[in-house]
C-alpha cells in the first residue's frame, strides 16, 4: 500500500470474520513480541466494545477498540497497525475516526494506556499524559485523555 491508495475506516462486529482478522493483527503486532496470547475471556469481554479497522481494498492494515466506561468517556485500546505500513498515516487516521465515532455516541473523553514508545504519536494528536508511569502486560505505559468537546478541558 502507498499513502495514495484510499483507505476506508469503519466499524466491525465482534466475532465477524473482520474481528477475528484484527485479532490476528493484534495477537501478532502487539502480543507475540511480549510472549502473550489473548486468552478467550478477553477476546469475550470484549463482547461490549465498539472494533474499528482500517482496510486497504479487503486487507486489513489496522485496528483498534473503543471501551465505553464510565462517566461519558472511552477508552482507546489495542491500536494495532500492520509494521510495514507503520509511519504512513494510518494509525492518525484511525484515531482521528475514533475521535469523532465517540463524539457521535455522545462520549466527553478518550483515554488510553499508552506504551511508552507511543506517548509521542499520541502528544502529537493532542493527548495528554495523567498520573504516573506504570507497568502493564511487562512495559511501560502512561495514562493520557484528551477531550473531545470544545469546551471541556483535559482533566
Amino acid at each position: 500500500m502507498t499513502q495514495a491508495e484510499p483507505q476506508i475506516i469503519r466499524e466491525i462486529e465482534h466475532g465477524s470474520p473482520d474481528y477475528w482478522t484484527t485479532v490476528a493483527l493484534r495477537q501478532g503486532v502487539l502480543r507475540k513480541p511480549l510472549g502473550l496470547q489473548f486468552c478467550a475471556e478477553e477476546l469475550d469481554a470484549e463482547k461490549d466494545s465498539h472494533h474499528v479497522a482500517c482496510f486497504c481494498g479487503n486487507t486489513l492494515v489496522g485496528c483498534l477498540v473503543l471501551r465505553p466506561i464510565a462517566d461519558g468517556d472511552v477508552q482507546m485500546r489495542q491500536v494495532a497497525v500492520v509494521p510495514q505500513l507503520q509511519g504512513q498515516g494510518i494509525g492518525t487516521a484511525m484515531v482521528e475516526y475514533s475521535e469523532a465515532f465517540a463524539r457521535r455516541l455522545g462520549c466527553r473523553r478518550l483515554i488510553l494506556h499508552a506504551r511508552e514508545t507511543a506517548v509521542l504519536f499520541y502528544e502529537k494528536l493532542g493527548y495528554a499524559r495523567f498520573g504516573d508511569r506504570f507497568m502493564e502486560l511487562t512495559i511501560p505505559h502512561w495514562a493520557m485523555e484528551k477531550s473531545l468537546s470544545p469546551e471541556a478541558r483535559n482533566w
